[in-house]
């Protein structure tokens, strides 16, 4: 059966953020999603910007088809806002990471929906671990033929994506020793993880077929890839991201695969060839990416070439702002190198917790980003807070 991939216009994008619902009190999650997502709908009938997850625990904030990275933010901050009045009446926090610091997935319950209970059901021990929150960004592709070559070309640089936004070091209350744990637990599921790398779409369709066909998937959809076609939509998903705890960064992360996406099309119509590496240095990028975040030394070329990401990380900067500086990103973009400095995701949170010796301080420092809408030196939140900002009156300084 033939795959038709949806006409798109040329780097439109859009972007979805998932959110965690944390007790104000425990700051464990809690399971209320369907009140959350029915009040939105009796206030805000049709809305369009918040959805149901997999998890009790989980709403998402979703934008639409958009132009610039700009307006995604804007739709995904007035999803945020709609939810606050309902949140706060539930004595309800909003945040958001890869994954909680504390909280056991084994008490996590599932959307009442078949195809969660499926998935579930299929999957067993490692389906009911999935307590994972991710960033993801779609783009728009004004032609399939470009399709599997931009996402040959993007899994040379998954790994940067990857450790650039990953924020779940922690997993049931233990350091993993990972950056990314996400990834990790993600990839347990069958069609999830390192996407296939193909050279022509009916080897794709080949691939689906196959899939269908033994009871894999039921539709695409059911592929998971970190970055996948969308076929329905008519673009290129990167899922990669783990879910970021503010909504600059959330910018960050979609002016980065905007600007990726655009350049690799812009070679294309040069008559270009795009790089790609074999699979097995895919995986094995993925993996550092994961375990090592930003001290990670990545795979470059098919040849076997290394670089540090502190090496790459500039030169692929200067390459995308040209692209970044057309789409209307050039600002969100190289807010990339001002956060490097500062510390990504994970980086932070182990830094709280160095301080403070306290996952409630983790958790909190989390709530006090989503909340100033950008990343928050720890220095700066443990000398406003104390040493342990939980349990003295923190709350002053979130409000």
């Amino acid at each position: 059966m033939g795959i038709t991939f949806a006409r798109s216009a040329r780097s439109t994008i859009g972007m979805e953020w998932e959110l965690q619902l944390l007790d104000k009190d425990s700051l464990d999650l809690r399971q209320c999603a369907p009140t959350v997502l029915e009040e939105a709908e009796r206030v805000h009938p049709g809305n369009g910007l918040v959805h149901k997850e997999m998890l009790l625990n989980t709403v998402e904030v979703i934008s639409k088809p958009r132009r610039t990275v700009h307006e995604c933010i804007s739709d995904l901050r007035d999803g945020v806002e709609l939810l606050r009045p309902i949140t706060d009446d539930l004595r309800v926090e909003l945040a958001s990471s890869g994954s909680h610091p504390f909280a056991n997935p084994s008490y996590q319950q599932v959307t009442d929906n078949e195809r969660y209970r499926e998935l579930v059901n299929r999957t067993q021990w490692w389906g009911r671990q999935m307590l994972l929150f991710g960033t993801h960004v779609h783009v728009g592709i004004e032609s399939r033929d470009k399709v599997l070559p931009i996402q040959n070309y993007l899994c040379t640089k998954l790994g940067h994506i990857q450790a650039l936004f990953a924020s779940s070091p922690y997993w049931a209350g233990i350091d993993t020793g990972y950056t990314d744990n996400r990834a990790m637990v993600f990839q347990q599921l069958p069609t999830a993880g390192k996407p296939y790398q193909f050279d022509t779409w009916h080897q794709l369709e080949e691939f689906t077929d196959g899939m269908r066909k033994t009871g894999v998937i039921k539709s695409f959809d059911g592929v998971r890839w970190d970055i996948r076609p969308s076929p329905k939509f008519g673009t290129i998903e990167v899922r990669v991201a783990d879910a970021s705890s503010n909504e600059k960064e959330v910018a960050a992360c979609g002016a980065l695969v905007h600007a990726l996406i655009e350049t690799a099309s812009r070679r294309l119509d040069r008559g270009e060839e795009l790089e790609r590496i074999p699979d097995w240095f895919v995986r094995e990028n993925r993996w550092r990416a994961a375990r090592y975040g930003m001290d990670a030394i990545l795979i470059d070329d098919a040849s076997g070439e290394e670089s540090p990401i502190s090496e790459s990380l500039p030169l692929l900067l200067e390459e995308l702002s040209g692209a970044a500086e057309d789409l209307g990103c050039d600002e969100e973009l190289w807010f990339i190198d001002e956060l490097v400095r500062m510390g990504v995701g994970y980086q932070r949170q182990r830094e709280v917790f160095s301080r403070t010796h306290s996952y409630d301080s983790v958790v909190g420092h989390m709530i006090a980003e989503m909340k100033a809408a950008e990343p928050i030196r720890p220095e700066a939140f443990i000398s406003k807070c104390g040493p342990s900002p939980w349990a003295k009156g923190h709350l002053t300084y979130l409000r």
